[in-house]
């Protein structure tokens, strides 16, 4: 495992886009192209919204070098307000639909862990 980024944040809205920059960017660095590339991000938005709505207030991000990039999101700092919506079906079907191996740890709120990778063609 070759770690690049290694970040805990908190899960605030106006962050989203500094991380969806963090994370072009470390799709850039690995070489992954420009399609597979806004997926990453896409899921990495996805992801943090998921930790936000079961109630965590911080994330931690780890972002490894495997064959292209492997991404480890882990909700941190519970104590928000679970927020149960369609928004959250939403989110789980577009990572789904992004990546095949998806994996997602879960407690009673809702997600705790997503990590997921996008490999270089």
């Amino acid at each position: 495992m070759n770690a690049l980024i290694d970040l805990k944040i908190p899960l605030e809205s106006g962050l989203l886009t500094t991380v969806r920059l963090l994370t072009g960017g470390v799709c850039s660095l690995v070489g992954l192209g420009l399609e597979e590339s806004e997926d990453c991000k896409v899921c990495v938005t996805e992801s943090l919204l998921l930790l936000k709505h079961g109630g965590y207030t911080s994330a931690r991000l780890l972002f490894t070098r495997e064959g292209g990039i492997r991404v480890s999101i882990s909700g941190e700092e519970g104590g928000g307000e679970p927020v149960s919506s369609m928004e959250e079906e939403i989110s789980v079907a577009l990572l789904e639909a992004l990546v095949e191996d998806l994996t997602m740890d879960k407690t009673a709120s809702g997600a705790s862990r997503i990590c997921f990778g996008f490999m270089i063609d």
